[in-house]
């Protein structure tokens, strides 16, 4: 694009978002992502909740306004509203939000056969909500609900409803392909006669993936020269999601050279925050926040790496928050685990390498995952000597579970050549363990405990009891995050080997 067009991005992850099956945000959960998305991420609106929803959902609003208007950051927060004959304009309005996005039906047969109005009917309520909240100060913007269908099938529709309204003082038409019907060329060519009838209108997209093109879509709609965007935080939203706004973000800058406001340093940061409060586990392999996406695999890529930068591209990691990594396996070859050996420090002779690689390699045709972490041990085990100080060494434990008592743990640990015994019990056997050493840690060593981000646990299919549990747990201590890995038949025992590979790291 020969300019650089000034995108506005509105976030919809807490009303659209969280109409994802099986996603629920309690007040203080979006409280949280709402101070993120406009403080941290420095999106241009949010949308956080639908009207009329329920009392909790009033009362999420209402605490979210208030601290958005001690910021002042009212402006931004917005609230979908309906044509009620006035009640959800009264319900935004007293919950302390003072832009309202009123849902008016966008296509004929939305008209006919959900509303049973006739258009003129339609019109005539839509006007009185419109009068009603800008009477009371409010700012309002429209969507025009199945516009894309609108636009298709019945576009005289449309044009008379915004023709009706355009001339009301509305703030933006917001233009929804609500059921994912859309491709980018139909996009462009229903967006353009939007903007050619009413150039001088702000006109916003809302996607929706059904058929994997929101990203397209949202692309193609800023080709025709929309002003504003809507995203979810990694892709949320009713049945296959909205345009995930890390996705929209990169490709809006290196392909459109668009302006926004985001703060991508911190997109790796809220997409974490959001997958844990939704409980949407973020695929490896999505672009931009995905665990894999700044891994490479191929031994050849890490060496090209090496070799001027041969196998990277504008997404590069540290520019998302994030940093690039080298997969061990069976295909890393020599290249890759020298990338690791030196972010640990560790240096090896052609011979010794040679070993190394062998090992790896025979690991991960038995499909066994090898971290960055397990590398000293390895190295120990191949080379048959002493590679690795064990600084902790778990003596002994003992973890209970009774119908009706808490679970409890009690450990014996050998810190730094120094024996410590500590009971507590837990939410659960491994929580009791981890809460005995925190004892020890933060209670007698008066020392700081890594932070536990991510526990997953893999356990092979087809029923079998005896079968090994891989348990790989996600850790924080001091601004680095990394990943141990513990094997066992059981797994409590194998979250505890993880637990244990984790002190040893942070004593080095």
């Amino acid at each position: 694009m020969k300019n650089h067009p000034r995108i506005e991005i509105m976030d919809t992850t807490l009303r659209d978002g969280e109409q994802t099956s099986g996603v629920s945000f309690v007040p203080h959960e979006k409280m949280m992502i709402a101070r993120l998305l406009l403080e941290e991420l420095k999106v241009d609106r949010i949308e956080i909740a639908s009207a009329r929803v329920s009392e909790g959902e009033f009362n999420a609003v209402r605490m979210i306004c208030d601290w958005a208007s001690r910021k002042g950051l009212l402006p931004r927060v917005e609230v979908l509203g309906f044509v009620d004959n006035n009640v959800s304009v009264d319900w935004i309005y007293n919950a302390g939000c003072r832009v309202i996005n009123l849902l008016t039906k966008g296509s004929e047969k939305h008209c006919t056969f959900q509303l049973k109005k006739t258009y003129q009917e339609h019109v005539e309520d839509i006007r009185k909500v419109v009068t009603y909240a800008l009477q009371k100060g409010m700012e309002v913007n429209v969507y025009l609900e199945d516009w894309s269908n609108g636009v298709k099938d019945s576009p005289e529709y449309v044009f008379h409803l915004m023709d009706e309204l355009k001339g009301m003082g509305i703030r933006r038409f917001m233009l929804p392909d609500t059921l994912g019907i859309l491709n980018p060329l139909q996009v462009i060519e229903y967006m353009r006669k939007m903007k050619k009838r009413y150039p001088d209108l702000h006109f916003d997209f809302h996607a929706h993936n059904d058929y994997d093109l929101a990203v397209s879509n949202v692309l193609a709609a800023v080709l025709s020269g929309v002003k504003g965007l809507h995203t979810t935080i990694n892709g949320l939203g009713e049945r296959a999601g909205n345009a995930p706004l890390a996705s929209v973000q990169a490709i809006l800058k290196d392909h459109f050279q668009a302006i926004t406001q985001i703060d991508e340093s911190r997109l790796n940061e809220v997409s974490r925050m959001v997958e844990s409060y939704s409980g949407v586990t973020i695929p490896a392999n999505k672009p931009i926040v995905g665990e894999n996406v700044f891994t490479q695999v191929a031994g050849v890529h890490a060496d090209g790496d090496h070799k001027s930068n041969l196998y990277c591209n504008d997404l590069l990691p540290e520019r998302f928050g994030r940093v690039r990594e080298y997969a061990l396996g069976k295909t890393s070859g020599k290249a890759n685990i020298q990338k690791n050996l030196e972010s640990l420090g560790l240096d090896l002779d052609e011979e010794s390498m040679k070993k190394v690689t062998e090992r790896i390699i025979e690991l991960g045709d038995r499909k066994e995952l090898v971290t960055q972490e397990d590398l000293p041990y390895i190295i120990s085990d191949v080379l048959k000597h002493d590679g690795v100080n064990n600084r902790v060494k778990l003596l002994s434990y003992f973890v209970t579970l009774t119908k009706g008592l808490k679970p409890m743990a009690t450990l014996s640990i050998e810190i730094n050549g120094q024996v410590f015994q500590e009971s507590s019990s837990g939410d659960g056997q491994y929580d009791a363990f981890v809460k005995a050493l925190q004892k020890i840690y933060q209670g007698i060593l008066k020392r700081q405990f890594p932070v536990l981000l991510n526990y997953a646990v893999t356990i092979p299919p087809g029923g079998r009891t005896d079968a090994f549990v891989q348990t790989v747990i996600t850790w924080s201590y001091d601004h680095r995050e990394f990943r141990t890995r513990g094997l066992d038949a059981d797994q409590t025992e194998a979250a505890i080997k993880a637990t244990i590979k984790m002190l040893n790291i942070i004593e080095e």
